[in-house]
């Protein structure tokens, strides 16, 4: 059977961006991997093991502190029981808040949008 493994994100801290979705989101850092011969680390993190849930693969790349965007990335999507108080939390941790929480527009789902600390969007959806 077919299912989705994981998200790839260059970053340019690796322990910056660890500690943002362990602390910030509550994830866990599920495994670490340094390939010395390839001058690259993988941090894996998420919210459960890796046989039955999608997982963030956190790529670091020697000496490259940072990365162009681009146009073609959207954004990640996290449930959370609370957008207004994972908001502030994030917030404390350094997350640039790109849409305070409210309705989504046209509709009543509460949203908000903050960026991790290499500018990946993320929004955040009120789920009970």
């Amino acid at each position: 059977m077919s299912r989705f493994l994981h998200t790839m994100l260059r970053v340019g801290d690796l322990q910056r961006s660890v500690d943002f979705y362990t602390k910030g989101f509550g994830m866990k850092e599920l495994r670490r991997r340094d390939v010395p011969d390839g001058k690259y680390t993988l941090a894996f993190v998420g919210y459960g093991d890796e046989d039955s849930n999608a997982v963030i693969e956190l790529t670091y790349n020697y000496g490259v502190k940072e990365y162009d965007q681009g146009t073609a990335f959207g954004h990640l999507a996290v449930g959370v029981p609370d957008v207004a108080a994972t908001t502030e939390k994030l917030r404390s941790f350094g997350a640039k808040v790109t849409r305070e929480p409210g309705p989504v527009k046209f509709g009543t789902t509460i949203i908000a949008f903050v960026e991790d600390p290499d500018g990946y969007k993320i929004e955040l959806i009120q789920r009970s």
